[in-house]
C-alpha cells in the first residue's frame, strides 16, 4: 500500500512561552501571525505599530498585554526575547538594524518578513549584523509551510519521484497589493513571485540560469516595472522549472466570470505529483492538495488530505522554525543566510525580464 504519512507539518519548539514582541499590526500580523500563534500556544506579549490605535485594537483582539506607543519603545522592552517583524519591506532593514543595536545581549531571535530586503547587498548587511550580535535571524517565507509544498518536499526527499526532471507553477489569481507596494523598485517579483521562486529553491536548490519576461498588470494603476511574470529556471544538472504568475487573470474583478487558482506539478524519472494551493479562496478555509503516482505503486493515484490551510496555519511553522533554532543553537530552516539566495534569484528574474537577457544567479549573490 502507498505510504500516506507525508510530513507536512512543522516541528514545534519544546518551549511555547518564548516572549514575542510584535512590530506591526496590519493584516499579515493581525489575521495570520497572531491567529496562528494563539492556535499553537505561542506567547506574544507586546505590540507596536505606526498607528497606536491600530496596535491597541489588535492587542485587544488577541489578548496581548502590552501596547507600546512606537517601535522604539517596543524594541527597548526588556521582556521581549523574540522579535516578530511585519512592516513594509522598505522599512524592515532599518528596524532590524535598530533592533540589533538595542537588543544586543537580550534579543534571542528575529523573524523577518519576506522579502528580507529589496537587494542582496542590503540583505547581506542585515544577516551580518544579526550574526555578529548573536541573534538568530529567520525569514517568513511562509509558502514553504503551505501543506502541499511541504508534502511535495517530503516526496522528493523520500525518493518517490526518482530524479526530478521538470516542475511548474501556474498562478491565475489576483493579489491585493498593499498601499506600501506603490513606489517599490519591483512589484510582482519581490512581493508575489518570491513565493514561487523560494518554493522552487526549497524543492530543488538554487538554479543556475534564468530566462524571464514581464509586462504591466492592467488592473494596477500606479506605475510598476513588473506585473505578469513568466520565467524559466535552469539547473546545470538538467532540471527545469517554470512559473506563470498571472496577477491579471482576466477581467475577473470587472464583471467577467473568473477562474482564479494556483496549481503546481513536479515530474520525475519515477513518478509525478501535482497539487493545488488553497490561498486564492481566502478567507474561505480551502486546504491545499497533493496527489501523486509512482513506479513504486504503478497505476495508483495517492491523494492524502488534511484540514490545515496556508493562511493562517502555515505561520505556525515560520515562527516555530525560529524558536527551534534558538533552542537548539542551530540555523533556522529558513535562515537569513539561506534567504540571500532567494533574494538573489529575485534579482536575477527581475533583471532577466526588464533587461531582456539570460541571467545567472551567481551575478547577484
Amino acid at each position: 500500500m502507498p505510504d500516506l504519512a507525508l510530513e507536512y507539518l512543522p516541528t514545534l519548539p519544546r518551549r511555547r512561552d518564548w516572549r514575542i514582541g510584535c512590530a506591526g499590526a496590519g493584516f499579515i500580523m493581525a489575521d495570520c501571525h497572531l491567529v496562528a500563534y494563539r492556535n499553537a500556544g505561542f506567547n506574544p506579549v507586546a505590540i507596536a505599530s505606526r498607528n497606536p490605535d491600530t496596535a491597541k485594537a489588535v492587542a485587544a483582539r488577541h489578548a496581548i498585554p502590552t501596547v507600546h506607543a512606537d517601535y522604539a519603545a517596543l524594541l527597548a522592552d526588556p521582556q521581549i526575547e523574540i522579535l516578530d517583524v511585519a512592516v513594509p519591506p522598505q522599512n524592515q532593514p532599518d528596524l532590524i538594524r535598530e533592533a540589533v543595536r538595542v537588543g544586543r545581549g537580550r534579543l534571542r531571535g528575529i523573524l523577518a518578513q519576506k522579502p528580507l530586503a529589496l537587494s542582496v547587498k542590503e540583505a547581506k548587511g542585515i544577516v551580518a549584523a544579526c550574526a555578529e550580535a548573536g541573534i538568530v535571524l529567520a525569514v517568513n517565507q511562509n509558502m514553504r509551510f503551505d501543506q502541499s509544498i511541504r508534502a511535495m518536499k517530503h516526496l522528493l526527499t523520500r525518493g518517490d519521484l526518482g530524479t526530478p526532471v521538470f516542475a511548474s507553477i501556474d498562478m491565475r489569481a489576483v493579489p491585493h497589493w498593499m498601499p506600501w507596494a506603490e513606489g517599490l523598485p519591483s512589484l510582482s517579483t519581490f512581493v508575489m513571485s518570491i513565493h514561487h521562486l523560494d518554493a522552487f529553491r526549497y524543492w530543488f536548490g538554487t538554479p543556475d540560469r534564468v530566462l524571464a519576461s514581464t509586462r504591466p498588470d492592467p488592473r494596477t494603476k500606479f506605475p510598476h516595472a513588473d506585473g505578469l511574470n513568466l520565467y524559466i529556471l535552469e539547473w546545470d544538472d538538467g532540471k527545469r522549472a517554470s512559473s506563470w504568475d498571472d496577477v491579471w487573470s482576466g477581467p475577473c474583478k470587472e464583471g467577467v466570470a473568473g477562474d482564479t487558482r494556483i496549481t503546481w506539478r513536479v515530474e520525475g524519472t519515477d513518478g509525478l505529483a501535482q497539487g493545488t494551493i488553497g490561498w486564492p479562496k481566502y478567507p474561505a478555509k480551502e486546504p491545499s492538495t497533493i496527489e501523486y503516482s509512482s513506479r513504486r505503486h504503478p497505476g495508483v493515484w495517492v491523494r492524502p488530505r488534511w484540514n490545515e490551510v496556508w493562511f493562517p496555519d502555515a505561520f505556525v511553522g515560520t515562527m516555530a522554525q525560529l524558536l527551534v533554532a534558538v533552542e537548539d543553537a542551530t540555523e533556522p530552516e529558513i535562515g537569513g543566510r539561506d534567504n540571500l539566495e532567494t533574494i538573489a534569484l529575485c534579482e536575477a528574474v527581475f533583471a532577466a525580464a526588464t533587461q531582456h537577457r539570460v541571467t545567472t544567479v551567481r551575478e547577484f549573490v
